[in-house]
């Protein structure tokens, strides 16, 4: 594997293809200085989450996983005038920092920061009757069945569900039971296969965020 040669056409591609962007690159900024660990999404792949949000239409968004704010932002930077994400974080530490990123971007109006463990906090939204048309799970993986479920419960016919991290190095393909994230994706992908609401499939990715991918499924 050419990692050097994946990062390098990343940059190309991010360099070529997206505007010097102050506001993106003082969130990773922030983050670092806040010790968050660094697994944001890459340029790439957020400017990729906000055109499937443009695609998509998207005028309510749920994220799983908020970390620092930063794909949170280019979520919600697709969303109209009128438009709302909600991002669910367990640390309490990570959504001050999203926060206060998410301030600085200018989006306070439009996105909610709900803190606590999302397995909890997914009721909560189910009780308020709402239904999102762009969910992005991007959280604990051993979770990512549960969250699954959930999204398909907060779903509508034409909802979009995108999945970060299911390739993992290639280590989805190892039934590898002492890894507890490898287990959590290998358990999600066989429950999109055979959950019949759902028409699904994986994408590999490769770039400065190493090897990789995402599971993209359209509600039915």
């Amino acid at each position: 594997m050419n990692i050097s040669l994946w990062n390098d056409v990343d940059i190309y591609f991010s360099s070529k293809l997206q505007k010097s962007d102050p506001i993106m690159n003082s969130i990773l900024k922030a983050n670092a200085e806040a010790g968050l660990p660094a697994i944001d999404v890459s340029p790439n792949q957020g400017k990729l989450l906000y055109l499937l949000a443009k695609l998509k239409g998207a005028k309510n968004i749920l994220e799983i996983g908020t970390l620092g704010g930063y794909s949170s932002v280019w979520l919600a930077r697709a969303l109209p005038e009128d438009g709302h994400l909600v991002t669910l974080e367990f640390s309490e530490k990570h959504a001050k920092v999203a926060n206060e990123n998410i301030r600085n971007a200018g989006l306070e109006n439009q996105i909610e920061i709900m803190i606590g463990p999302a397995l909890g906090t997914l009721p909560i939204l189910k009780k308020r009757l709402l239904s999102f048309d762009l969910i992005f799970i991007d959280a604990d993986k051993p979770n990512n069945p549960e969250y699954l479920k959930w999204a398909l419960e907060l779903s509508k016919p034409g909802t979009v569900i995108i999945t970060d991290n299911v390739v993992r190095n290639g280590k989805v393909i190892e039934d590898d039971p002492e890894d507890s994230n490898v287990q959590g994706i290998r358990q999600f992908i066989a429950l999109l296969s055979e959950e019949s609401r759902i028409d699904s499939t994986a994408i590999q990715t490769v770039g400065v965020k190493g090897y990789d991918g995402f599971a993209l499924g359209v509600v039915k």
